[in-house]
């Protein structure tokens, strides 16, 4: 009897010492020593942190779920090659512009130009008179195409009144436009005017010496021949 309860003495401390160590009674091995229902015997000192997986799986603190490993990167799509760009069309070449005809130059009208003097107190034309005409108009009229028109412009001095003046400078410029036309030039074209005293051209004073002054007055006595007309 004596031996029997020493076996037990010495089963219950070792069952004492290793529930100490779990807070659970465990038999021999160390297997935890369960009741009829399958639960584990606590120890009076159990407390939920001595929970074990075995005997209380709902107290014992479940492992933090992995981190589910991020997603791999997805590969970044490839552009799409974009064509060429087509290069910008040549503009097209403007014909060049044809040059525009110039003009044709038109002839300049030539005029003819003639200046005869009178003795004193007359209109009749002396051979030096002629022959300036014939020079100056009549041999170059062959130079002209046409003739627009002759202007025959008479003058006096200022010796004579202003009435015997006008009249002398109108008989002057007749006989001039009477010895063109003689000459060939066309009545129609010949106009005659006459300018008395009022257009000198020369101042001269008066002097003792009446022969003198008109020598002086001659280019006052005189006839001025305009002819305008287009060359050939």
């Amino acid at each position: 009897m004596k031996t029997i309860r020493a076996i037990l003495a010495v089963t219950m401390a070792a069952a004492w010492s290793s529930a100490g160590a779990q807070g659970y009674w465990t038999g021999p091995g160390g297997a935890v020593w369960k009741n009829a229902a399958g639960q584990c015997w606590r120890a009076g000192y159990w407390t939920p942190a001595m929970a074990t997986a075995e005997c209380d799986p709902d107290l014992v603190p479940k492992p933090a779920p992995k981190p589910a490993p991020a997603p791999a990167p997805k590969p970044e799509p490839r552009p799409e090659p974009q064509p060429a760009p087509q290069p910008a069309p040549k503009p097209e070449a403007k014909p060049e512009p044809k040059p525009e005809p110039k003009p044709e130059a038109k002839p300049k009208p030539v005029v003819l130009r003639s200046t005869v003097t009178f003795a004193p107190g007359k209109a009749t034309l002396d051979e030096m008179a002629k022959f300036r005409l014939d020079r100056d108009i009549v041999e170059r009229l062959k130079t002209l195409a046409s003739i627009s028109h002759v202007i025959i412009n008479g003058h006096d001095d200022r010796l004579a009144s202003p009435q015997a003046a006008q009249k002398m400078s109108e008989r002057r410029a007749k006989a001039v436009e009477q010895y063109l036309f003689q000459k060939g030039l066309p009545a129609s074209k010949l106009e005659t005017y006459g300018y008395g005293k009022t257009t000198p051209v020369k101042s001269c004073p008066d002097t003792k010496d009446r022969k003198a002054l008109l020598v002086c007055l001659e280019p006052n006595r005189r006839v001025e021949v305009e002819v305008q007309g287009m060359p050939r």
